[in-house]
């Protein structure tokens, strides 16, 4: 395991480096790639026949109907269709040269708002090749805020999906007066919407018919420095603002990535279904191009066999790419805990007996360091097959993942889970955990490309002379922090800074302790902390990071202002755990009536408490009240981001009348 020594000055607060970068951080992956357009170049030259980037063929589309009336979308898809390196390089190198002919200049900048696809990274490559800063946009941020950041960084062409143009642009286009040009990656649509006058649109093919056209070819090459992305975070305060990260940003974060995943080569295959605007999912396929592995694309609603949208019978897109690389958010790979357990729960005495018995076995087996090659193959082929069953790297960042679903993922699909941590503002690289290392709830030691302070927190009583481990706020440095917020230079000041060396440092607002071996474990953020009336302090993502282990819980928000002596939380309760309980109770009714009823209420705070007591919080950081939502929160109901983390705003206006209820004593 890289432990990551202290630097020379020996001081607790650091800075806090990995092993093999401990004279000079790593930024380039190879000698002179140090640009974008030739980390594709040099994948091109040493992979040109390999496959690049792959989708499935949509074969048929039936609208089934389910026993409640609703309606679900159920498709029925074949095989992948790849796309070579080279194939990808000279449809790239046509859409830059053709969107250069349609008047988009180097250094300004083209936006893409459309779903992670094939397309997305082809379009991002030209644009990378003819230095036009891209500017990316969350498909579910809200009208005003895809307008403010259209707007703010001034474009005249954007790139996105007939979907998202019916759905999401459609509505703004007279608030963006400078758009001009809308190209389209679908075939381009027989109906166009009603839209203003002066805009035009194009279909992908036609822009690259047009690049093709020899008077077109000029390309204007980047520089390090320059502008790759301009990448708007939908920060869990406000409106978003635009993270200005450069060529050199890009290539150090995925540089320090790389080194942590052991032998990654041609021969691995990435999933894609994250949303491609996040810094973590195109920091990981970026990394997967420079490597020359292939890219399968898919989505959350046909991951696998038994997502929403496959069609019973028909395969998921697991079963048919059968990927050994996949990057994951907490909230994805919780749902698969969940769906298994709840499967474990249903087998007969003797396959459950078997199923406890092997778990047990394997966590002490591979606490120990040994694997478990037979209950591998009698007991868990079963699970690992749910994601292809050739994972041998599963990568989670986003959101802190639950120690319970860590050693699930670990046990089960017997591959090792890298949990890593990074923002948008230091390329989404940070820390990555060794991948030996089996321990939960840490992030790892700082990649190569990185280096750690801890910075003392008076206000949060967190210092970095505290026994038995340093801790403070994380300030990272390195190639990969950012050039800062676009147009913002206030926050840029406050929250980054350069050293006497000339390095960028980040403030992150993260809480984090630095392990005897190296390892970094976030333990709070400075955001989240609240006064109680009695002047006790509460942290409320440590509250909910404590209750989110409880299996009847899939998500809670904790909640509590200065005026008041205790903490109140909502609570979006597992439909098939309340359910199992309400009939224990011998309560009937609708989902919502169940959620609703008062007994419910008090049953799942009595749960909760035991649970709160249990994760050793204190008396007065256990909620007093709760309140169960009937509807899940997703990045649909803005009541959460795109990286499910919650959107404490948002869900304190949602919930104000529920607020003032449980303060008021009504």
């Amino acid at each position: 395991v890289a432990k990551p020594e202290k630097k020379v000055s020996g001081s607790p607060a650091g800075s806090y480096r990995a092993v093999n970068s401990q004279q000079k951080l790593v930024s380039l992956l190879h000698e002179g790639v140090d640009t974008l357009d030739k980390v594709f170049e040099y994948a091109v030259v040493h992979f040109p026949q390999r496959d690049c980037l792959g989708t499935r063929e949509l074969l048929s589309e039936e609208d089934e109907i389910q026993p409640n009336g609703k309606v679900f979308k159920k498709v029925i898809l074949g095989d992948y269709n790849w796309l070579s390196y080279e194939d990808t390089f000279h449809l790239s190198q046509r859409f830059g040269s053709g969107l250069a002919a349609l008047g988009q200049k180097p250094l300004c900048n083209i936006a893409i708002f459309c779903e992670t696809r094939a397309e997305w990274i082809i379009a991002a490559q030209a644009c990378f090749m003819y230095n036009f800063p891209l500017v990316t946009l969350y498909s579910t941020l809200g009208g005003a805020a895809i307008a403010h950041g259209l707007n703010e960084t001034e474009v005249t062409h954007i790139i996105t999906s007939k979907d998202l143009l019916q759905s999401r642009l459609k509505a703004i286009l007279m608030d963006v007066p400078r758009l001009k040009h809308i190209i389209v990656v679908d075939k381009k649509p027989k109906s166009l919407p009603d839209l203003p006058r002066g805009i035009m649109v194009h279909n992908v093919a036609a822009v690259q018919e047009l690049g093709a056209k020899p008077e077109n070819s000029k390309s204007q090459v980047p520089v390090p420095s320059d502008i790759a992305v301009i990448m708007y975070t939908s920060g869990s305060t406000g409106i978003p603002k635009g993270v200005m990260i450069s060529h050199r940003n890009i290539i150090a974060g995925i540089t320090g990535m790389a080194e942590r995943i052991p032998n990654l080569n041609e021969n691995d295959t990435y999933i894609g279904y994250l949303p491609l605007a996040h810094v973590l999912e195109l920091s990981a396929e970026l990394v997967c191009v420079s490597h020359g592995c292939r890219i399968g694309y898919s989505s959350p609603q046909t991951l696998a066999d038994q997502s929403s949208k496959i069609k019973k019978g028909s395969k998921g897109d697991t079963s048919m790419l059968r990927p050994t690389l996949m990057a994951a958010v907490p909230e994805i790979m919780d749902r698969i805990y969940k769906n298994v357990m709840t499967k474990v729960e249903e087998m007969s005495s003797v396959q459950k007996t078997l199923f406890v018995l092997a778990y047990n076995y394997k966590m002490e087996q591979i606490s120990k360091g040994y694997n478990t090659p037979l209950c591998d193959r009698l007991v868990f082929k079963k699970v690992r097959s749910l994601l292809g069953g050739s994972m041998r790297v599963l990568l989670s960042g986003g959101a802190p993942l639950s120690a319970a679903t860590q050693r699930f993922m670990n046990i089960c699909f017997c591959c090792p889970v890298g949990q890593g941590y990074g923002l948008t503002e230091t390329c989404g690289a940070g820390t990555i955990s060794d991948l030996a290392d089996y321990s939960t709830g840490r992030v790892g030691a700082p990649l190569v490309c990185s280096e750690i302070m801890l910075k003392d927190w008076e206000e949060g009583g967190y210092f970095s002379t505290d026994k038995p481990n340093p801790r403070g706020e994380i300030l990272m440095g390195g190639p990969n922090v950012t050039m800062g917020y676009y147009k913002n230079e206030q926050k840029n000041r406050e929250d980054f800074f350069v050293d006497v060396n000339g390095q960028r440092w980040f403030c992150t607002g993260d809480i984090g302790e630095f392990h005897p071996d190296g390892c970094l474990k976030i333990i709070d953020r400075k955001k989240d902390l609240v006064k109680l009336q009695a002047g006790e302090y509460v942290s409320l993502g440590k509250v909910e990071a404590v209750l989110k282990n409880c299996p009847l819980i899939d998500n809670i928000c904790a909640y509590a202002n200065s005026e008041e002596s205790y903490v109140i939380g909502f609570v979006v309760p597992n439909q098939k755990q309340l359910t199992a309980l309400a009939e224990q109770k011998g309560i009937r009714g609708s989902w919502e009536e169940i959620c609703n009823h008062a007994e419910m209420e008090k049953e799942v705070l009595c749960i909760i408490t035991d649970a709160a007591i249990t994760g050793k919080l204190e008396r007065f950081e256990i909620p007093k009240k709760i309140r169960l939502s009937a509807e899940p929160w997703t990045p649909e109901t803005g009541l959460v981001t795109d990286a499910f983390k919650l959107k404490r705003k948002e869900l304190k206006t949602h919930y104000q009348d529920d607020i003032e209820r449980m303060y008021g004593g009504k």
